[in-house]
Parts: structure tokens; sequence; C-alpha cells
């Protein structure tokens, strides 16, 4: 198995980088920030992104922790990738991360600097500082249920071919941590309550929402609610609706990854109350 670092100071670009990079040099897998990664998607691990500090982000990306390290040997185990390009900020980080997870020794080492210009590390440093942006190289789909309640953009990668052309390598997404901002940020019950309420007083199938209650764990979101309906709507179109809306709607409102929105109609009223 060929075990190549890329190595560059943190906010440089590596993660933007990352798809393009494991192409060009033959290889399958990426293990980046806590993540086994293969062909934009997540083999094992969990994001270093997630964690509630710098420090403790750091003990993600070095495998600190025995129960995501097995998870992610097992996988390597099990898969027996060709190559995997491992991302970190020294020499040492690499060596650390294949060294905890007893995969072998790294055989070929890619700098930030040979495969970016100055002034595109500088870019990638200014948007790390000023808007706190962090990449992880698979499509924000992948990442809903680690961050739910987080703001994912999804973005397309692109490679120039030739003249007017480009190839499309992947999707990868930006998220900003907790630890990037000057503070910890929550959403409370509360404030999804008056999403949902909202969106279902606004049609004109729903009167009103009688009963909510709501769970907002770390894998996702659970709503559990009772409702009134107006007579003269279909039943089941007008509840596939609502929850069609809802989810669109908490997923633009903080991207929360909905694991279970049950809507149960309790009674009906013949005209909305305006």
């Amino acid at each position: 198995m060929r075990l190549v670092g890329f190595i560059g100071p943190s906010g440089t670009g590596k993660s933007h980088r990352a798809l393009w990079v494991a192409r060009e040099n033959g290889l399958d897998y990426i293990i980046d920030d806590g993540l086994l990664i293969h062909d934009n998607s997540i083999v094992a691990g969990k994001s270093a992104k997630k964690a509630p500090s710098k420090l403790s982000s750091v003990k993600v990306a070095l495998f600190q922790e025995e129960d995501h390290r097995k998870a992610v040997r097992d996988a390597i185990l099990k898969d027996q990738p060709k190559g995997i390009l491992i991302l970190g900020t020294s020499d040492g980080m690499v060596d650390k991360i294949v060294k905890v997870l007893e995969i072998g020794e790294i055989s070929q080492r890619i700098r930030i600097e040979d495969v970016a210009s100055p002034y595109e590390i500088e870019q990638a440093r200014n948007t790390r500082i000023k808007q706190g942006k962090h990449v992880i190289p698979v499509p924000a789909v992948q990442l809903k249920k680690q961050f739910s309640g987080y703001f994912l953009d999804p973005l397309q990668l692109f490679r120039r071919k030739g003249k007017g052309e480009f190839q499309n390598i992947g999707e990868k997404s930006v998220v900003r941590p907790t630890f990037s901002y000057f503070g910890n940020y929550t959403i409370s019950d509360y404030a999804i309550y008056q999403v949902v309420n909202h969106i279902i007083t606004t049609m004109p199938q729903m009167e009103k929402i009688t009963r909510f209650r709501t769970s907002n764990g770390p894998d996702g979101l659970y709503i559990d609610m009772d409702v009134i309906m107006v007579y003269g709507y279909n039943l089941r179109e007008a509840i596939k609706t609502a929850q069609e809306t809802l989810l669109s709607e908490l997923d633009r409102f903080a991207g929360f990854n909905v694991n279970s929105l049950n809507i149960n109609i309790k009674t009906l009223v013949l005209k909305k109350t305006l």
C-alpha cells in the first residue's frame, strides 16, 4: 500500500486540493482530519472539524481515541487501498498518523507549495482567518449526519483539461466549525419550533400545531407533532407537502439532518382561522 503525505500549514488549501492531488498520483483513498475518504464518500472516522476546540480537533486528526482509531484501521485492512493520500500540517503529523494506524511508512511527500502558487496559498489563509471556513473533500450530503445544525456550503471542484474545457473531479464542502467562531453557538428547540410553526400555519391545508416535541442530538433532528387540519384537502397529499417543505426549510435554515419527522393529524376544522 503506497502512502503519500500531503503537507502544508493549516489553512493553506490542502483539503481544497486533496481530490485532485490524489487522482494525479493514482491514490484511491484520502485521510484528512480524522476521516477516511474514498470516491467522494466517507468510509470511516469522524471529522476533526466537529470538535469543540482546536486542541480536541488535533486529537481527532491524530486518531487519539481507541474506537476512532480502530474503526479507520479496520476499514483500511478490509478495503486494502492501493494508495492513501494523508494530509497533515507537518512531516511529524503524517508520520504520527501512519504510526498510530499501523499502516506502514510514508514513501513520498508532496508539499502544498508544489501544487499551489504563493498567491493561492495566501488567498486560502485569508479565507481561513477572516471567515473561519474549512474545506472537507466530500459532498455536503455525506456530512449531514456529522454536521447537523452546522453551516455547510457544497461546492463543485473542477480541473482545467484544455482551453475552455473543465473536468468535474468531485464535490467538496465548506464548513465553519464551532472553534472557528469567537464563541460557541446553539440552536434552541424553540427556534426550531418557530420555523416549523411558521411553515405549518402559512399552509392553507393546516390550521395549527397543538403538540410539538423535538430532540436535537449529535446525529440529527427528531420531530414529532400533532396538527389540526382544514377539512376539504387530501390528507395524504397535505402531509407529504408539509414534510417536504419542512425538510427543505430546516436544511436551508441550518443544515439540519432530519432523522424523523412525524406529523399526526389529530382533528379537523371546517374553515381556517384568519
